[in-house]
């Protein structure tokens, strides 16, 4: 168990955590392991099992620490949170926009244009570091065939009003979703040349999920979980309804617009932080297991490693590309949040997606 950024992140399976006046205490089998001041804290990611007592619960929700249940492989469970300090007006308006063809079709495809955009960079810088000319050349062609795509889709939005908000047909949502489809194929093909080091140990040939069948589809599942969270963290601290998304088709328990919002930070953060973990061999073989039937998951070292790695990239410092300020990375899901809710509100024409050159 550790801290990072004010999220505690809890691991240690069979985990209590208790109340102790203004503290939460953490303990496994009846001993102390640690006490957290609740003003410290922002969130609490719990993983696997991990049980709250009801007072340590009620303290988190009196000072709006939201705790999320994880499984030991990082699916999203659950999310339990007091109740929400929002905005009817903005949620008003995410609900009518939701139920506006038109509108959805705008959202979804900036949504699918950030993933292209993110997408198509990752394989440029992995051109110019890859082992050979050849490689390089087959991840330039690649990023060529996503700039294809983004040419159609920017295309397909037809002709502008005079204001210059785009105009798009509702039925244009499958069809945006179509492309997501064809460029995440076209982009996993080549996933291996980004590997520059033991491209045996993650060996990869396609994308697998529940469970994963390789390593790279256990590293980037339990990636894409934690940036899932750090979405809905994100908007709901803004007002939205993380359920209710344009992208994503809504699922009872599927938070589709946080869904939404992850998607051009799949490439930006996920995807690279996988690359460099294996690259710089800061995890290998020995942080996964093979279970029965093939599927692969992480050991509680494995897992651990993951989690510090991914909130020290958090804390790398980036320009922010519309605003043209400094931000930690781990800020930019709740800028691009706020920046949907301007759209919401009426004060921006289009969701502008945050593409990082």
């Amino acid at each position: 168990m550790e801290i990072k950024q004010n999220t505690l992140y809890l691991t240690t399976p069979n985990s209590y955590v208790a109340r102790d006046h203004l503290n939460l205490k953490i303990e496994v089998e009846r001993e102390l392991k640690l006490a957290v001041p609740i003003h410290h804290l922002e969130s609490v990611c719990a993983f696997g099992q991990v049980a709250f007592s009801p007072p340590a619960l009620q303290l988190c929700w009196e000072h709006g620490v939201a705790v999320n249940y994880f499984s030991e492989h990082g699916y999203l469970l659950g999310r339990w949170e007091g109740v929400p300090n929002t905005s009817v007006g903005l949620r008003r308006a995410q609900y009518r926009a939701a139920d506006d063809p038109v509108k959805t079709a705008a959202i979804a495809r900036q949504c699918v244009l950030g993933k292209l955009q993110n997408s198509r960079q990752s394989l440029l810088r992995s051109a110019r570091e890859t082992r050979t000319t050849e490689e390089g050349t087959y991840l330039q062609q690649c990023a060529t065939d996503l700039a294809r795509l983004i040419g159609h889709m920017q295309r397909q939005s037809t002709a502008e009003t005079p204001s210059g908000a785009p105009q798009m047909d509702g039925a244009a949502v499958d069809q945006i979703r179509g492309y997501e489809g064809q460029g995440a194929s076209r982009y996993f093909e080549t996933f291996t040349l980004h590997l520059r080091q033991q491209r045996e140990t993650f060996a990869f040939t396609t994308r697998s999920r529940r469970p994963p069948r390789d390593a790279v589809s256990c590293l980037l599942s339990y990636l894409y979980a934690l940036v899932r969270h750090d979405c809905i963290a994100a908007l709901t601290a803004t007002g939205l309804d993380p359920f209710v998304g344009y992208l994503h088709a809504e699922r009872p328990n599927r938070p589709s617009l946080a869904l939404d919002l992850m998607e051009e930070f799949r490439p930006l953060l996920a995807d690279r932080l996988a690359i460099t973990l294996i690259n710089r061999r800061q995890i290998g073989k020995d942080a996964f297991l093979v279970r029965e039937g093939g599927a692969i998951e992480f050991t509680p070292a494995g897992r651990k490693a993951v989690i510090a790695a991914y909130q020290t990239r958090k804390q790398d410092i980036v320009r922010h590309p519309l605003l043209d300020q400094e931000c930690p990375i781990g800020h930019l899901m709740l800028i691009q949040a706020r920046i949907l809710a301007r759209h919401l509100r009426g004060d921006m024409l289009q969701y502008l997606p945050c593409v990082l050159k």
